[in-house]
């Protein structure tokens, strides 16, 4: 069998398969910023010299990018060569068996949806992805309780029970979708990646509101009344965030 034309992302993919190679991957990606080789065999729990060598092979696959960087309060003479750091690549990795163009399809869908003067297009994305999302959210919900309502039906979105829901839980389901969640120092749940990035990068205004009501659908069909998601783009991360009861009630109380 001939590679299809994502040959060269199979090639890069499958340098993964090595498990410390994996594991470095996981431990640089989960980082906000770029990391230095120490302090990434430190997490990945290997020696420096190992951790060195699966870096730079992921940098050579694309997985990774490299860059340098002289310690903070070093410059001039005498400061040092600059340190390697990784962090995650921006190219994207897609790989079909027999070859597919889904990507092609959403772009289509979604020039469709702005090109539709009325709106309605774009109310009913909105309505379909808050629906989506409810049943995503619910589905976790009834794993989570058991898989039943209190009379012994199946759970669904629309009567998710009384069980409450932690904000761990909920990074645990947008984790499930793709979004990398994280906490800040105020303790708002960011998303370090965004599963519609290419699409988001040429049609914002549309992908990041499709975004919202489908994250708003997913933490309905959850029932943590507690967390709102909001629009709040920030370099780096996904469009959307999602601040507690608490994190506003604070805000709320300053003056």
């Amino acid at each position: 069998m001939s590679l299809p034309p994502g040959g060269p992302d199979l090639a890069s993919l499958s340098t993964l398969d090595d498990p410390v190679r994996r594991r470095l991957y996981e431990v640089v990606t989960r980082q906000s910023g770029p990391m230095g080789r120490d302090e990434a065999a430190a997490a990945a729990g290997i020696g420096r010299a190992l951790a060195v060598y699966h870096l730079d092979k992921l940098v050579e696959s694309g997985l990774l990018a490299a860059t340098y960087q002289r310690p903070a309060g070093r410059s001039g003479p005498g400061a040092g060569r600059p340190a390697k750091l990784y962090a995650r690549a921006d190219r994207e990795f897609t790989v079909t068996v027999p070859p597919r163009s889904y990507e092609l399809a959403a772009r289509l869908l979604v020039q469709a949806v702005e090109a539709d003067g009325s709106g309605q297009s774009r109310a009913a994305l909105g309505q379909a992805a808050r629906r989506l999302g409810a049943e995503l959210g619910g589905g976790y919900r009834g794993e989570a309780d058991g898989g039943t309502a209190p009379d012994g039906a199946p759970r669904s979105a629309s009567d998710p029970g009384p069980r409450s829901v932690a904000g761990c839980e909920v990074e645990s389901v947008l984790a499930r979708q793709g979004y990398e969640p994280c906490r800040d120092g105020d303790g708002i749940i960011r998303l370090r990646n965004c599963p519609f990035h290419q699409l988001a990068e040429r049609h914002r205004e549309v992908v990041c509101g499709m975004n919202l009501t489908l994250v708003e659908g997913l933490v309905d069909g959850l029932g943590a009344d507690g967390w709102q998601p909001v629009l709040d783009p920030r370099p780096g991360y996904c469009c959307v965030a999602l601040g507690s009861e608490q994190h506003r009630g604070q805000h709320e109380d300053q003056p």
